[in-house]
């Protein structure tokens, strides 16, 4: 095997000069959205457990009950014992909150993405895609052997551009896009993409992992528009703001019937455990009945930008571009020091050239955490 070794090591020695290698570091989560990480507590502003649900009563009572009830784990895939009574109550739910006929639930946001788009987009059909879009909608585009066509981040002129190109090229056309992106934190202009998926035949699909629970009274990204976009593929998570585990889709019947009989994300996984999906309803319920609750976190995020005198934004999600990777490293571990837990985001993760710190704000957050932040940046020379 040590050819094997050899050829490890020598992908990673350009990853280690460049300052790329990462490293898994234990994190013990608190209660009250703080963090130990190596013997010390820190203040997280790096988590995406937006409404600290995670850690909330109601979901540990109820994870724990159903777990009582239904054990530790599925036991097989949804399509052979695996479908627990309580994931169909959860898709019930989605799609009332979404506003659509069904839904379907998936072990995991990256599942979920590698088995929609595959499904639904073969080689003779066209992707367009968000050049700013998430991993997993990558993956599961070039899992579909479709031509994709990238267009500019939030670019309207340039897909459309693309649409002129390209689209009577090919059988079916998908346009996929985050909601709300998680490294730059802007919203997608869902009003317009569903405009053009409409006028052009094409399929629109948004990743709304970073919307549901916060954006929009809570129900996501789409409800900040008026009247609500058309977008007939709505994808999201459970792992962040709900502060659980799993993906899902929310779509008409038919949709999420095919899904559940062709997608293989779906059919080849274990399905989620039984404590997850009990937690993720519990959160449902907070985030349906406490709006205010649900509004702090994007309140948070605009209290530090008004200190800092930065462009107001649409999400919890607040970065600073840094530009160089060791130096944007370099910031993190001082802020680290001064008592702060800040993620420095390096490529491929995020274009070449923009590593940046990533700010992101949950509902516990308090303003003298947040003030003490803002000084620590202007102390430590990030900004002026």
């Amino acid at each position: 095997m040590k050819s094997l070794d050899t050829f490890a090591l020598n992908k990673l020695k350009p990853l280690i000069e460049k300052g790329l290698k990462r490293e898994i570091l234990v994190t013990e989560r608190l209660a009250n959205g703080n963090v130990i990480r190596s013997g010390q507590e820190l203040i997280s502003f790096c988590c995406n457990d937006y409404l600290s649900l995670s850690h909330h009563p109601k979901l540990i009572q109820a994870a724990k009950d159903a777990t009582d009830r239904f054990g530790t784990g599925a036991g097989a895939s949804r399509l052979i014992t695996g479908n627990h009574p309580l994931l169909l109550e959860l898709e019930q739910r989605l799609a009332q909150i979404k506003g659509t006929q069904d839904a379907c639930v998936f072990s995991s946001g990256y599942m979920a993405n590698i088995g929609i788009i595959p499904t639904f987009i073969g080689p003779k059909d066209i992707i367009f895609l968000d050049e700013l879009s998430h991993a997993c909608i990558y993956a599961g585009s070039s899992l579909s052997e479709a031509h994709c066509a990238i267009f500019r981040h939030n670019d309207m002129a340039h897909l459309q551009e693309l649409i002129d190109q390209k689209r009577n090229d090919y059988q079916n056309a998908l346009i996929v896009t985050d909601g709300v992106f998680s490294m730059d934190g802007d919203l997608a202009p869902l009003d317009i993409l569903s405009q053009l998926a409409n006028e052009n035949e094409c399929w629109l699909m948004t990743d709304d992992a970073h919307g549901l629970g916060v954006m929009g009274d809570g129900k996501g990204s789409r409800h900040m528009f008026s009247p609500l976009p058309d977008i007939p593929l709505q994808m999201g998570t459970l792992s962040k703001a709900i502060g659980s585990l799993g993906g899902y889709l929310c779509a008409s019947k038919p949709v999420i019937d095919l899904i559940k009989t062709r997608s293989r994300s779906l059919i080849y996984t274990t399905a989620l455990p039984p404590g997850n999906v009990a937690a993720a309803l519990a959160a449902l319920d907070i985030i349906e009945t406490e709006p205010d609750y649900c509004s702090l976190p994007l309140k948070n995020a605009r209290h530090f930008t008004q200190l800092l005198d930065l462009p107001e934004p649409d999400s919890p999600i607040v970065p600073i571009i840094i530009g160089d990777t060791a130096r944007t490293m370099k910031f993190a571990a001082a802020l680290e020091q001064e008592g702060f837990l800040v993620s420095g985001i390096r490529p491929p993760t995020v274009p070449q050239d923009t590593a940046r710190l990533r700010f992101t704000f949950s509902a516990l957050h308090k303003p003298q955490d947040i003030k003490a932040l803002a000084t620590t940046l202007k102390k430590i020379g990030v900004l002026s």
